[in-house]
């Protein structure tokens, strides 16, 4: 049931998003004056074809949910009506065909500013202080003096506003020379400059997958607290045939003080088929019952745990902050935070081409169905938020200049313009097949790297 709740949301987002693209092609080609022969949603055979306005533009929507196009007049694919001539593709200016080139991408930036807009306005912005929970001993952070308690204030030079921050400047300040200096507030309010160095070449190999970065830096953000209270019990799991309830508060397992349900969650899974002792809390008298860790199902996942599910977590006061904007400060705010996450992902591409950031951070069509769906089931604020994402990454990989791709053929319309001429038909046939080998081969990374997480 998983699988076909991730599909469908999988498909309702591409599917909305490629229909925001392909319009913003030929809302644009309509009104520059080119003939537009189709608009399709889909690949594949046409589920439902009709043809409509004066062009008798026919609306294709296909099965097959992994893009679209939009088809224009063009003299090169077979005989025009001479009445129809001036308005083939290739008849009309360099500089027109660059606009409607632009235009999908175009949208798809433009609803996110939009959708991005309307959230910030409604609700406001929230900023999660950069404050450090946790500091692995021996680790680059404990080596630059990082403690528990401390906030981060600044990477470089650069003011961390949020969380957010923190990861990806820590990545760029430390790939290229290996140390970052750190303007951290200690929880007395003592301002200090830390530098940490990852200075073992094996160590800032492993920074190439973002996902270990907060490993190898050795150090973890304050997150929302889960009290160790069960929230619910997996029926015939391991807790439940030990008797454990609903609201139970867990104290210790094998002796060991469970402050949160963070505590449970490092130590459980890393002793699979175990046996441990559970010292619990029920109307104010303990209790202890002896569990053996088994394979569990939690959200899709299986992995080693006793099958309880903890309840609500909560933000500690202070740690989030929470400012109402106005509608001109909530715009400017969405088109800044449009602007910064296109140019993140340029700079992990880049990152990714000089061999510092991994391939195995790609994600293909299974991880975006995994995000869809776990994102539509978090409600819909997160599945807006996921949309946002989604379409600012449809929008700069389309500008990629890969031939096939609008990024590349406006680099061919670029060149015809400069150059007075048509490029030639050999070199724009020899670009398709290069722009084509380049998708097959993004996409066969980003399917591995998805097979290979969804396999461990």
């Amino acid at each position: 049931m998983t699988v076909i709740w991730y599909a469908l949301w999988y498909i309702v987002a591409v599917g909305f998003l490629v229909i925001v693209h392909e319009f913003g092609h030929f809302w644009v080609a309509r009104r520059l004056g080119f003939k537009v022969l189709r608009f399709s949603v889909g690949f594949g055979t046409p589920l439902v074809r009709k043809a409509v306005g004066r062009d008798r533009t026919e609306i294709v929507v296909a099965p097959i949910p992994m893009g679209g196009y939009v088809k224009m007049l063009d003299e090169r694919e077979g005989p025009v009506p001479p009445e129809d001539l001036p308005r083939s593709y290739m008849r009309r200016p360099p500089w027109q065909r660059i606009l409607v080139l632009l235009a999908g991408p175009g949208f798809n930036i433009l609803f996110a500013i939009l959708v991005l807009w309307g959230m910030l306005w409604l609700n406001g912005t929230t900023t999660v202080r950069a404050i450090v929970s946790e500091v692995t001993a021996s680790s680059p952070a404990a080596r630059a003096g990082l403690a528990r308690g401390d906030e981060i204030t600044a990477i470089d030079g650069k003011p961390v506003a949020d969380q957010g921050d923190v990861l990806f400047d820590l990545l760029e300040a430390v790939l290229p020379g290996g140390s970052a200096r750190l303007g951290v507030r200690t929880p007395e309010g003592v301002n200090r400059t830390l530098t940490l160095s990852v200075t073992d070449p094996a160590e800032r190999k492993r920074l190439a997958e973002l996902s270990n970065l907060p490993g190898v830096l050795g150090f973890e953000m304050q997150g929302p607290v889960i009290a160790p209270v069960i929230g619910s019990v997996e029926p015939h799991g391991p807790a439940a045939r030990a008797g454990l309830l609903a609201g139970d508060r867990i104290v210790a397992v094998d002796g060991r003080p469970v402050h949160d349900f963070a505590d449970l969650a490092h130590y459980i899974p890393a002793i699979p088929g175990k046996t441990v002792d559970v010292r619990y809390e029920r109307g104010g008298v303990e209790h202890t019952a002896t569990i053996t860790v088994a394979t569990v199902e939690n959200a899709g996942v299986k992995q080693p745990g006793i099958g309880v599910i903890s309840v609500h977590a909560h933000f500690p006061p202070g740690l989030v902050m929470h400012h109402a904007l106005s509608p001109f400060a909530a715009l400017s705010s969405a088109a800044n935070q449009s602007w910064e996450l296109t140019a993140l992902q340029g700079r992990l591409i880049w990152r990714m081409v000089l061999g510092q950031v991994s391939v195995k951070n790609l994600s293909g069509p299974i991880g975006i169905a995994q995000y869809a769906g776990e994102s539509a089931e978090e409600g819909v604020a997160s599945f807006l938020r996921f949309l946002v994402l989604i379409s600012l990454a449809i929008a700069f990989f389309n500008l990629l200049p890969i031939p096939i791709l609008d990024g590349g053929q406006i680099v061919f319309q670029a060149a015809e313009w400069v150059k007075g001429s048509p490029l030639s038909e050999r070199t724009q046939v020899f670009g398709q097949q290069i722009g084509i080998a380049l998708l097959v081969l993004l996409l066969g990374v980003a399917i591995f790297n998805d097979v290979s997480r969804q396999f461990g």
